[in-house]
């Protein structure tokens, strides 16, 4: 990766400059504990690590030049591949009058819908540190974002690709048969070095924003093929195949209601499918004559490829894209807001299959402590009977909590 250096050297080419910087970030401690036995050999009950997250910020030329750094690393005992570290953001920002320029690591973000962010394909999942996908590795860029009143266009040039990282044999939870990331294999010739390409159009007006965005490169999601690697032992490969994708996304504010739209059109392997979320969030403010609101959430969740798109019993010659295990879904889930000087949250949210496939849950709750520091829990499971031949059977025993405690300094 050159371009992260070249973005050092230009810092340090105006360190002279600099004249307002500094260093922030957390550190902290997490534990994750299974209800259920572990299904696999060589799984625990309980997962417990530490991580940093610094951070370094720096401007000058009157804040139209910026640095940026963001890092993370992560010590785990019990599995391997989620004891690392990553460069989430490098980057050299100019602002013009009109322009604005970034060259280095990013991390962008598009989406509006609660469930899944159908359209935010730039960065690569960080499977390790989360298993929604929520969490993004950085990506090698170069973004050039052109602002005009009737919106802002932005292109975006990714020279490298990042692959997915993937809980190690003793990790939980985790597919059957453990992901052997040393037998990668692309569909691009240049394999990691195939140069990927994204824009975006954007717009805010009358309580709309509307975003309409295409993305040509290696899709960030793999699919997984079976290898016989010796008698009796399989493992999966990652393959990452190319992929056309145009995408929309958009929200519009009516009132106490906020509309939500994500949709896009994916072609890869030459077959072309669709996906969409849609759905609102209603929000009642000052519920029981108090400072708290609550925000009751509804999203019905779509893929045109239906129930083939979640099974895994299909051969892998057959494999027209990766695996999605909402196809036919409805989120029902409530935000809880309390207002108070420490920011106390709780988003509660169960999903289920509309084809009688289970369900899954989710309450995920934040709240500071002081000035300095916050904690926040997650609790994730499945429910219901979900068929041996779901993309989602091989961790229908892994219901999980999760608690970290966090030191903002």
């Amino acid at each position: 990766m050159r371009l992260p250096f070249l973005v050092a050297a230009a810092l340090l080419g105006n360190a002279t400059a600099v004249h307002a910087a500094g260093w922030s970030g957390r550190i902290g401690l997490e534990h994750q504990h299974f209800w259920n036995d572990p299904e696999y050999a060589g799984q625990y009950s309980d997962y417990g690590s530490a991580f940093i997250e610094p951070k370094y910020n720096a401007e000058w030329d009157n804040g139209k030049q910026q640095f940026n750094f963001s890092g993370f690393a992560r010590l785990d005992p019990r599995d391997e591949n989620r004891q690392h570290a990553d460069i989430r953001e490098l980057e050299y920002l100019l602002i013009g009058d009109r322009y604005e320029l970034r060259a280095g690591i990013r991390k962008v973000f598009w989406g509006v819908t609660e469930a899944q962010h159908l359209v935010d394909v730039i960065n690569q999942s960080d499977l390790v540190e989360n298993p929604d996908g929520e969490t993004k590795l950085g990506q090698p860029m170069l973004n050039l974002a052109l602002i005009h009143d009737s919106g802002t266009l932005d292109l975006f040039l990714m020279p490298s690709f990042r692959e997915r990282t993937f809980p190690g044999t003793d990790g939980r939870p985790r597919t059957r048969f453990v992901v052997d990331e040393d037998r990668v294999s692309y569909e691009a010739d240049k394999k990691n070095r195939h140069v990927d390409a994204a824009v975006r159009w954007s717009m805010s007006a009358n309580g709309f924003d509307v975003g309409l965005s295409y993305f040509y490169g290696t899709g960030r999601t793999p699919r997984l093929l079976p290898r016989l690697i010796a008698p009796g032992e399989m493992v999966l490969a990652p393959r990452y195949d190319l992929l056309h994708q145009f995408g929309v996304d958009a929200t519009y504010v009516d009132g106490p209601v906020l509309w939500k739209l994500e949709a896009v059109a994916r072609e890869e392997l030459g077959t072309r499918y669709y996906a969409s979320s849609a759905g609102f969030e209603y929000t009642v403010s000052g519920v029981f004559d108090s400072v708290a609101d609550i925000g009751l959430l509804s999203e019905y969740l779509y893929d045109s490829r239906g129930q083939v798109a979640t099974r895994t019993d299909i051969a892998p010659s057959e494999f027209t894209a990766p695996p999605s295990h909402l196809q036919n879904d409805l989120l029902i889930g409530m935000r809880l807001g309390f207002n108070d000087v420490q920011s106390s949250q709780i988003l509660i949210g169960v999903i289920p299959d509309l084809d009688g496939r289970g369900l899954t849950y989710s309450i995920e709750a934040e709240r500071r402590l002081g000035d300095t520091w916050k904690v926040n829990l997650e609790w994730r499971g499945y429910a219901g009977s979900i068929p041996a031949n779901d993309v989602l059977y091989a961790t229908r025993n892994d219901d999980y909590l999760k608690l970290w405690l966090s030191w903002y300094f």
